[in-house]
């Protein structure tokens, strides 16, 4: 496991960004704070991006009758975010096997220029007609395993929690 405190905005401007926007009013919990489930939201906004990198497109999900699942997720609050500070979401893929991927979100608050969460997530690729796990398509795996490769050459180690495996 590596030391997130390590991880300098400099680091993560080396991934591409996923999702930015500033946080409507609307965001807010009774701590005057962005609420706990609008950094999903968030994350799974900027998933959207890898998702059309590799090949899993809203296309290829309806021709093929294919989904994905999460099946497993760990998130660290590291800053708070408030209303009106804009965030930016980037991630890293940090591994796969046959079925499943494993990918590591960054949430910045920009104003503040700091690291506020992440957000370690492990995924299936889905039959969607049996509602089971299934294998990735070759030209997936091989797209998946360009921007692995891409993301393995960071010269910073990926601060994962150590809990999860694909």
């Amino acid at each position: 496991m590596s030391d997130w405190k390590k991880i300098t905005l400099a680091d993560l401007e080396m991934l591409s960004v996923g999702h930015r926007q500033r946080i409507p009013e609307d965001y807010l919990d009774a701590n005057n704070h962005m609420n706990v489930m609008w950094y999903t939201h968030l994350f799974s906004c900027a998933l959207m991006e890898i998702w059309n990198r590799v090949g899993l497109t809203s296309e290829y999900f309806e021709q093929n009758h294919a989904t994905t699942f999460a099946l497993e997720g760990h998130v660290r609050y590291f800053y708070e975010v408030r209303v009106g500070q804009q965030v930016t979401v980037r991630t890293r893929v940090v591994g796969r096997s046959d079925k499943r991927f494993h990918i590591l979100h960054f949430m910045s608050n920009d104003d503040a220029g700091k690291l506020a969460a992440t957000m370690e997530a492990i995924g299936t690729h889905v039959d969607f007609k049996l509602r089971k796990s299934s294998p990735f398509p070759p030209h997936i795996t091989a797209a998946f395993d360009r921007l692995l490769a891409e993301h393995s050459k960071l010269p910073w180690p990926a601060p994962l929690c150590g809990a999860m495996h694909v």
